[in-house]
């Protein structure tokens, strides 16, 4: 731990604030925070959170959800300009006109979206809680917003669903092909294959695992493989690499960056504590609207 690290974690303590941080975080963002997980954990654990602040070391929508789950709590987002470009492909507008076109379906928001998407949906997922959530539903016709990659996966692995997928997508998983796929099994033979289920369909048929950033971890853990390729944010291939320093572990591309994750920095966590940010804050309506869809996601699991 470095002088600013050991005055954050003493911070933190006496101003009773909990920090979350998500696995793409930096992995000295990671280190100061009471917990680390995906975008689904970390909800959990901002809804039950008894400190009298959170700071969300993550993007926008996650910091709105925490919000949403624990509105009597100050929440910040260290870094403000931390968005989501697939939470921006998509707005409330664009909801209400796929129920409109599909009266009896149900709408599945990914939690990748802003509250006020979130507040016109039926209820929210995670891609760790996507294929649950979608089963748990009366609806035969589902409205999968805003990923179509990660709603084509649900829609194979739920066929007596009929699936209706927005055109949206993280343009960051979409960009990879399948000669990324290619190329990184050329340059690391004999490695095992994770991949995320925001890639393409085409992409994670050539993997030998997809599941969520926890699955992700999870299959690297418990795998017999002693190298694997890792097809999500390279925050995840950095935390096995520190981790588990007795097997290897590659990107599948090099860039494979989310720029707004990596945006948090050790000093804008300070800034918060020392109350030099401005708390999230969101109109009443919306936080009562995406309140229901989110705890409907919780309930599920």
């Amino acid at each position: 731990m470095n002088e600013l690290q050991n005055k954050i974690l003493a911070l933190k303590k006496q101003r009773d604030c909990l920090i979350l941080a998500h696995y793409y975080q930096p992995l000295d963002v990671q280190d100061v925070a009471d917990a680390v997980g995906d975008s689904f954990a970390l909800a959990k654990l901002a809804q039950s959170a008894t400190q009298r602040s959170i700071i969300m070391c993550g993007v926008r929508f996650m910091a709105e959800s925490a919000k949403i789950l624990n509105p009597g709590k100050t929440v910040y987002l260290p870094a403000a300009d931390a968005g989501c470009p697939m939470a921006d492909t998509i707005g409330p507008d664009d909801v209400l006109a796929l129920k409109k076109q599909y009266p009896e379906a149900a709408v599945v928001c990914y939690v990748n979206s802003s509250a006020a998407v979130k507040a016109v949906s039926d209820i929210c997922c995670t891609s760790s809680s996507a294929e649950k959530v979608v089963r748990s539903l009366p609806n035969r016709q589902i409205i999968f917003v805003p990923d179509k990659n990660l709603g084509a996966y649900i829609a194979k692995h739920v066929p007596e669903k009929e699936i209706i997928l927005y055109n949206g997508c993280c343009p960051i998983h979409d960009a990879v092909s399948v000669s990324d796929v290619e190329a990184a099994k050329k340059s690391y033979p004999g490695t095992t294959l994770l991949v995320h289920p925001e890639c393409r369909e085409e992409v994670s048929e050539k993997a030998d695992y997809v599941g969520s950033t926890a699955g992700i971890l999870a299959a690297a853990r418990k795998g017999s493989s002693d190298a694997y390729v890792i097809g999500t944010e390279n925050g995840v291939t950095d935390i096995l690499s520190r981790e588990l320093p007795q097997k290897r572990f590659f990107p599948l591309k090099p860039d494979f960056v989310c720029a707004d994750m990596k945006k948090t920095t050790l000093a804008d966590i300070l800034a918060c504590l020392e109350g030099n940010r401005t708390p999230i804050e969101l109109p009443e309506a919306e936080m009562q609207g995406a309140r229901k869809s989110l705890e409907r996601m919780v309930a599920v699991d």
